[in-house]
């Protein structure tokens, strides 16, 4: 058991060092550093885990992670054991531990009252020792049961349902309209927030296990080597939808025709394709530009981090919800999580951040050239019934010669593989589906955010684990494969 007394020797909550700001934007490595010095504080963080009789962190994660049994492994440092009891649960934790907001810390036990356990700084350090001990083999099958699944998308869900459905013994095939293998987590995501490497390690595992992979090919499209939904259907006895959200949701303001103004996937996708080596013909930069950022998120906040390396004359980011407070709100209690005033390494770096403003128009003077945009009319707005009003008297004109949509998504785009294969899709824009993630064509599956809607890794995860494993009764009559318990799963019926 743990440390009984540990969360009271222990008080102060450490996170692992950042590399100074001045340095870091220098490039495109990871901020966060790993040092073998760094050891004991991991140890003296997972000491302070009370091994609480109701781990509230266990619902606050949707993967459902085993965090006391990990925290105490590490506490004794059993690499081993720690990385088995994480891999129980989670596919990628080295991911995870990049990525996740942290819901568990929000749930911690110790966080009513004292700072809470660093349970993601934890996950991710035990991934991270675990691949530098060569503890994480490939699992491959002992048999093949001769059925054949298509994972079309290879994002966090989709690659979590491909290798829990090899590691079945089924033959798994993954679709990736990209020609590099990890959807968001390749393009979508900065590398100062995870280097490439940590997708290609576990693509390369998956390899070994068995799962094949098919980059460069658009499921659904017109052009040369894409496949129709009737070609899925055809070869494989099921299919599973992992293609994520991807209609990004647009600003209707005058304007917006304007040139430089770009949705923020068209930006980040091609800063990590230049990051990687690639030659980007006419990519959008930031280099001694005036940036503003639409959307208060995390997406936004990539965006910043990216427009500061690239050489930005100013970044401002802009919100349309007023400032989060600093501590919960009444009316978000502990174990929930809280909408509050976060800063992320980004922020650390540079830039503005603008709350309770919407955009009113973007205009142009012609002085960054015929049509294209050199600034925003900004309003101060205020929610009223939900809905942001603008507040009279409150316009201002801000300077911008690139303007990036960080605004979310809308769903799956509407033609193409979700038309062919004629399965539903409600008013959110999310492929319709029942409680064993089955769509409303037969034998077709649909998997985090096409089937759930804009969300995180953690949740594409676990239903990349739920999916397969209701896949593998769909093609065998029954399941050992573990899943998440999820809360209900069912769309809204169209």
């Amino acid at each position: 058991m743990a440390d009984p007394r540990g969360f009271l020797t222990y008080r102060e909550r450490e996170l692992p060092r950042r590399r100074p700001v001045p340095v870091r934007i220098l490039d495109s490595r990871e901020v966060y550093e790993r040092r073998a010095e760094d050891a004991p504080a991991l140890v003296r963080q997972a000491t302070r885990c009370m091994d609480c009789g109701v781990p509230f962190c266990h619902n606050g994660c949707p993967l459902g992670n085993l965090i006391p049994e990990w925290n105490e492994l590490t506490r004794r440092q059993d690499w081993a054991g720690a990385i088995e009891r994480l891999h129980a649960t989670n596919n990628f934790p080295e991911w995870t531990g990049r990525l996740c907001p942290a819901p568990c810390e929000s749930a911690c036990v110790l966080g009513i009252n004292q700072p809470a356990v660093t349970i993601k700084n934890i996950e991710q350090s035990i991934a991270d020792n675990a691949w530098d001990l060569g503890l994480v083999e490939p699992q491959v099958p002992e048999r093949l049961t001769g059925a054949t699944v298509a994972v079309v998308g290879s994002g966090p869900a989709g690659l979590a349902a491909a290798q829990q459905l090899t590691r079945a013994g089924h033959t798994v095939a993954v679709y990736e309209r990209d020609d590099r293998i990890g959807g968001l987590l390749t393009y979508g995501i900065p590398d100062f927030k995870m280097e490439k490497d940590q997708v290609e390690r576990r693509v390369a595992q998956m390899v070994a296990e068995g799962t094949r992979f098919r980059p460069g090919v658009d499921v659904g499209g017109t052009g040369p080597g894409a496949l129709t939904g009737a070609d899925l259907r055809e070869r494989y006895d099921a299919v599973v939808l992992a293609m994520g959200s991807t209609v990004p949701r647009d600003l209707p303001v005058p304007g917006r025709d304007l040139a430089g103004v770009h949705t923020a996937m068209e930006y980040l996708v091609q800063a990590n394709r230049a990051v990687a080596g690639d030659d980007v013909p006419d990519q959008i930069l930031a280099t001694g530009k005036d940036v503003v950022i639409i959307g208060g998120g995390d997406t936004g906040s990539d965006c910043l981090g990216t427009a500061t390396r690239q050489g930005a004359r100013s970044v401002t980011q802009i919100d349309i919800n007023p400032v989060p407070p600093r501590e919960r709100a009444a009316d978000q209690p502990w174990p929930t999580y809280p909408k509050v005033y976060r800063v992320s390494t980004s922020h650390e770096e540079n830039g503005e951040r603008v709350y309770a403003t919407g955009t009113a128009e973007l205009l142009s003077d012609g002085s960054a050239g015929p049509g294209a945009v050199t600034h925003l009319r900004l309003e101060t707005v205020e929610k009223v019934d939900g809905r942001a009003v603008p507040v009279p008297g409150t316009e201002r004109v801000v300077p911008a010669q690139l303007v990036l949509l960080a605004l979310g998504f809308t769903g799956v785009p509407r033609t193409g593989l979700v038309d062919q294969l004629g399965v539903a899709v409600d008013a959110r824009g999310r492929v319709v589906r029942d409680e064993t993630f089955a769509t409303s064509v037969p034998g077709v599956f649909v998997a985090g955010d096409a089937g759930r809607g804009q969300s995180l890794i953690v949740w594409a995860i676990a239903e990349g684990r739920a999916a397969a494993a209701a896949v593998d009764a769909f093609l065998r009559g029954e399941t050992d494969l573990p899943a998440p318990i999820l809360p209900s799963t069912a769309s809204v019926s169209v």
